[in-house]
């Protein structure tokens, strides 16, 4: 009897865990980027208190068979109220000051772009 719901309780608790691993969170509210033309933003729970943002690309790509292409964009820490650039998509990096980023990524700008006949158009 006892070994029937000790089962029981670890079926339960593993599919909590399931479920909890690939739920989607919301943005921070604090968030200061919009997604550019083309893309969108995801909040996926990373560690305990971090969220990883990912950036979403909704063109299509033949490499991919079409299917929607992602990039990290960085980390938020829940408890610390901070954001960090990625070292990759599994590896946090440094705090960055916001104003450094970009809406395509948290890395932070080192030097001012220059201009081009783009920014002209």
């Amino acid at each position: 009897m006892k070994d029937t719901k000790c089962l029981d309780l670890i079926v339960v608790l593993s599919l909590n865990f399931l479920i909890n691993v690939n739920m989607v969170t919301e943005l921070p509210t604090n968030f200061p980027h919009e997604a550019p033309k083309g893309y969108s933003y995801e909040a996926i729970p990373f560690k305990r208190n971090v969220i990883a943002v990912w950036l979403l690309c909704h063109y299509e790509f033949v490499y991919n068979s079409g299917n929607q292409s992602r990039t990290i964009w960085g980390f938020y820490n829940t408890k610390k109220r901070e954001y960090h650039s990625p070292i990759n998509s599994k590896k946090v990096g440094d705090t960055v000051d916001l104003n450094k980023t970009t809406a395509y990524t948290a890395m932070p700008i080192l030097k001012p772009m220059r201009k081009t006949i783009l920014d002209f158009l």
